[in-house]
């Protein structure tokens, strides 16, 4: 689900919130499973930090789980992607989730001070570090790209135990045998053109007006 200006130029940031705010309430009535909100640093759209989006919309929803789609992890944190998460997940009654990518867009890079040319390595990192912030409260971890941890506390903890991690992915094999090895689900992205070569989608697991429809589980 989107947060952005394509359909309808002019709409201000302010109104195409209230919107999507609105989208994810029906969707939640409707009984869709799940709803993805992106970042971005661009004009273009209108949600920066998908968990903020994503806490609001936990208090006007009661069943459908929240996910980004995606969180850039390379350009974040992992301590604070995981304590905005936790949060997230605690205020929604245990339906949030994380969907972690390198990104499509690159805005984010040069806005926080990351190198493009790190752009692997700092996923990979920051990856790694988010999984130990899942795996237990109390972390000592170091790295290139983040300062090192000494046995801190990561608080607040998610209600879910483990918060789901799902990793992102454009179409890059590497990217998906990445996922595979660390035995995470992982999403798949069709980014720039169309469905040539795939098989179509039926149509009762398809598409409701040009967006993706998850039929999945619930937890």
């Amino acid at each position: 689900m989107r947060g952005d200006s394509a359909a309808g130029a002019g709409i201000s940031p302010e109104l195409r919130l209230r919107n999507l705010l609105e989208e994810i309430e029906l969707a939640d009535q409707v009984g869709l499973d799940v709803v993805g909100v992106g970042e971005h640093h661009r004009p273009d759209f209108a949600v920066s930090s998908p968990a903020v989006v994503l806490a609001a919309a936990a208090a006007s929803t009661t069943r459908i789980r929240l996910t980004s789609a995606v969180t850039v992890l390379s350009s974040d944190d992992p301590v604070r992607v995981f304590q905005e998460f936790s949060t997230v997940d605690l205020l929604s009654g245990g339906r949030a989730e994380i969907m972690v990518g390198r990104g499509s867009f690159i805005e984010s890079f040069p806005l926080f001070g990351y190198d493009l040319e790190d752009y692997d390595d700092l996923f990979a990192e920051k990856l790694g570090l988010l999984l130990r912030l899942r795996a237990g409260e109390r972390v000592t971890w170091s790295g290139s790209h983040r300062p090192a941890l000494e046995g801190l506390g990561v608080y607040p903890r998610p209600a879910q135990d483990p918060l789901p991690i799902w990793v992102a992915v454009g179409g890059t094999p590497t990217s998906a045998g990445r996922a595979g090895k660390l035995g995470l689900p992982m999403a798949l992205a069709i980014i720039g053109g169309g469905r040539s070569g795939l098989p179509p989608s039926p149509s009762s697991t398809g598409r409701q007006h040009g967006r993706p429809v998850t039929n999945r589980p619930r937890r």
